[in-house]
């Protein structure tokens, strides 16, 4: 689970970009962000995958205070938590099942201990998709612009 109390986000000295922000995603629940250009949706995002962090307000992310987590324990209270952008930057020579298991790979982690979370997350999206389904053009295509997040 995912929480945000009053939280505040402000680059440099400049106004607060965010203001107040609280909510809660639920484990295995998907959401969508969207909004007009500059509302801090990029910002809200850096945010929740722990690139940044908040200049005031709490933010846990399952019962970890992310503002007390060391650098090297940031990735890992991160992993959890997939982000998928409207600008997918899927790898056109690879097939969406390829792309969406790169980072599991990429982590050396072996396909037969990632295959069917893989698979899982395919079906998940097949509602939103079209064309042909194995090549990452059709996908992107298909999808939506807007942002989702799934918290896990």
């Amino acid at each position: 689970m995912v929480r945000s109390e009053n939280v505040g986000l402000r680059y440099g000295l400049g106004p607060e970009v965010l203001r107040d922000l609280s909510f809660r995603i639920d484990p295995h629940s998907f959401q969508f962000l969207t909004g007009p250009s500059g509302a801090g949706k990029t910002s809200l995002l850096r945010l929740l995958f722990l690139s940044m962090r908040p200049t005031r307000g709490l933010i846990t992310q399952f019962g970890h205070d992310v503002a007390t987590l060391s650098r090297d324990s940031v990735a890992t209270a991160a992993s959890p938590i997939g982000i998928v952008f409207q600008d997918f930057r899927l790898l056109d020579h690879m097939t969406t099942y390829e792309n969406v298991a790169l980072p599991l790979r990429v982590m050396g982690r072996p396909e037969e201990t990632y295959r069917d979370e893989v698979v899982e997350l395919l079906q998940l999206g097949r509602p939103l998709a079209s064309g042909c389904g194995r090549c990452p053009r059709c996908s992107r295509a298909a999808k939506s612009n807007a942002r989702q997040l799934r918290a896990r």
